[in-house]
């Protein structure tokens, strides 16, 4: 899918060659990770067009761009193997990857936003009640 172009002011002075760096720094880690791996192995088949999925996802999250049209959290709650607890490992490598990729203040903007997202995500696929089905408030 072609960028659809800018919609408002960019949330961070980050370039599209940033975030393409970081998203592969990222999936390199993931793809030999013995926990990650295998999650996200079942379900990408085609490495470099999910990498470039996710560049449009970050490129419109960070800079406004409108490249990306996708549902994370349908996304991952149809994959049936993505649980809560992977979340805290997912963001543990994105961290080591935006500050091996980018200037410290830079990662540390980037990675608010990352576990902001990645909370909301995690939330999204916790059960709703324990095994009592008392929910859990």
């Amino acid at each position: 899918m072609a960028d659809r172009g800018v919609t408002g002011v960019p949330r961070l002075l980050v370039t599209q060659a940033q975030i393409a760096r970081v998203v592969a720094v990222f999936y390199a880690g993931v793809r030999g990770h013995s926990q990650l791996g295998p999650v996200f192995g079942a379900h990408v088949t085609d490495w470099p067009s999910h990498e470039e999925k996710i560049v449009r996802f970050w490129s419109n999250a960070l800079l406004s761009h409108r490249g990306y049209d996708g549902n994370p959290m349908a996304v991952h709650r149809a994959a049936g193997n993505v649980k809560a607890e992977h979340f805290a490992v997912w963001l543990a490598m994105f961290d080591a990857a935006l500050k091996q990729e980018l200037p410290a203040d830079l990662a540390g903007a980037w990675s608010v936003l990352a576990h902001r997202i990645g909370r909301g995500l995690r939330f999204g696929l916790e059960p709703a009640c324990g095994s009592g089905g008392v929910p859990k408030l």
